[in-house]
């Protein structure tokens, strides 16, 4: 008996999915950035890294903050919110909201973002809202995009796919690449815009165009599907490479199914699996499925029954539908030392980061 592993992307789609799939992803991305911003970078360099925190504000700067200068009044914010080795969540809010007070954008943003996601003892949304409309009616990208998230994924506010296009657009319009590439998602699939493959491929290509990874991945599959496009393999590999090359592990696994298949370019096993191997180390079910059944088949790599076991344990308890439907015909081929390597490397395997 020959047990025939099927080929690669023709039975193997990325967990991705459609054009729907990675833009779902970026939005959840997008709103874990907002908590970023919580605890992350201050804007304004008035603490030197290499010396030791000071315990109060620099005290030009609390004298420029106190005489009403709303871009200090943001600096002091962001001390005791983040710089400063006392973290004090009321007094952050006290001059946020005097750089708000005086319409300053950023001012306005970052006291939403406190009222939006602080704990219970600074916790309204409703005023957090209001604060993120006020910035971004004044064309402040970053209240734009976050809008344009919140209103996308329902998050905390009522989902009104509508509203999220309309803050998406502003910000993308601005050049703000995340809003570009989420209002392709948008015109992908039809949320709250004309479903439109053109105004997709369009905004995708902007986003792209300034290095944003997802965008890469997008265009690759609109290029592999044929949608809204003629079917174009050289350039889907084009952008599924330059995805893959930033280490998109689902990126890779495409890569890794051309060169399996022998589509769009010369055939060839070792290149394939070297693909496959980029991706299963990241954890990502496709690759981990192809990589076992390239071990198993001696296509790229040597035959290895147990290695080729591992991973595809690994993609089936994931969910993979091709990988738990081989599992039980490999065990048939393997040995007792086989089977208890196999699960054994399954239970030792860490996912590697490759970004």
């Amino acid at each position: 008996m020959v047990l025939r592993i099927p080929e690669g992307r023709l039975t193997q789609p990325t967990t991705l999915g459609p054009p729907l799939g990675s833009f779902a992803m970026t939005l959840k991305t997008h709103l874990l950035l907002a908590l970023i911003v919580w605890v992350g970078f201050a804007s304004h360099a008035w603490a030197d890294e290499k010396t030791a925190p000071q315990e109060t504000p620099p005290k030009e700067l609390r004298a420029k903050a106190e005489k009403g200068d709303p871009e200090s009044q943001c600096a002091m914010g962001d001390w005791y919110r983040k710089i400063g080795p006392s973290r004090d969540p009321l007094e952050s809010a006290k001059w946020f909201s005097r750089a708000a007070d005086q319409g300053y954008a950023r001012g306005q943003h970052d006291l939403g973002i406190m009222l939006f996601y602080s704990d219970k003892s600074l916790e309204d949304k409703t005023e957090g809202l209001r604060w993120f409309r006020k910035a971004a009616e004044q064309g402040y990208v970053p209240a734009q995009s976050l809008l344009g998230s919140l209103f996308t994924s329902g998050s905390d506010v009522p989902k009104d796919e509508f509203e999220a296009a309309k803050w998406f657009r502003k910000a993308a319009d601005q050049g703000d690449a995340n809003s570009q590439f989420n209002l392709a998602g948008l015109y992908s699939n039809g949320f709250g815009v004309p479903k439109d493959d053109n105004q997709a491929i369009k905004w995708y290509r902007k986003a792209a165009d300034q290095d944003y990874v997802s965008a890469f991945f997008q265009l690759g599959y609109i290029y592999m599907a044929g949608i809204g496009v003629p079917k174009d393999s050289a350039e889907a590999i084009k952008w599924f490479r330059k995805s893959a090359e930033k280490g998109d592990a689902g990126a890779q696994f495409q890569i890794g199914c051309f060169y399996w298949d022998g589509e769009g370019v010369v055939k060839d096993d070792e290149e394939a699996t070297k693909w496959f191997i980029k991706s299963a180390d990241q954890g990502y079910e496709g690759g981990q499925f192809m990589l076992g059944a390239a071990y198993y088949l001696g296509r790229g790599v040597p035959k290895e029954p147990a290695e080729a076991y591992k991973w595809l344990l690994l993609a089936g308890a994931q969910g993979n539908k091709s990988a738990r439907q081989y599992v039980p015909r490999v065990e048939e081929f393997l040995t007792a030392f086989q089977r208890t390597e196999g699960q054994r490397r399954a239970r030792d395997f860490k996912p590697k980061t490759q970004w």
